[in-house]
């Protein structure tokens, strides 16, 4: 397992931030997902042979929040 947390833009409640974890939770793969609005980040625990971190990024970006940068 490997921990991604990216720099996230875009969020403007929590709703928001519900709608990115539901997202990334969904995927094969992610194990946890955590989405902070006030931070503007996301944690993100997943398995790198099932998933890469930049398809996680494009997870995120789908409905149109942009990820500013991944660690």
């Amino acid at each position: 397992m490997k921990t991604a947390t990216f720099k996230i833009e875009g969020m403007h409640c929590e709703g928001c931030a519900e709608t990115i974890k539901t997202l990334l939770e969904r995927e094969s793969g992610v194990r946890m997902a955590e989405v902070s609005f006030k931070e503007g980040a996301a944690r993100i625990l997943y398995d790198p042979n099932t998933i890469t971190e930049d398809a996680l990024a494009r997870l995120v970006e789908r409905p149109g929040y942009r990820v500013l940068e991944q660690h």
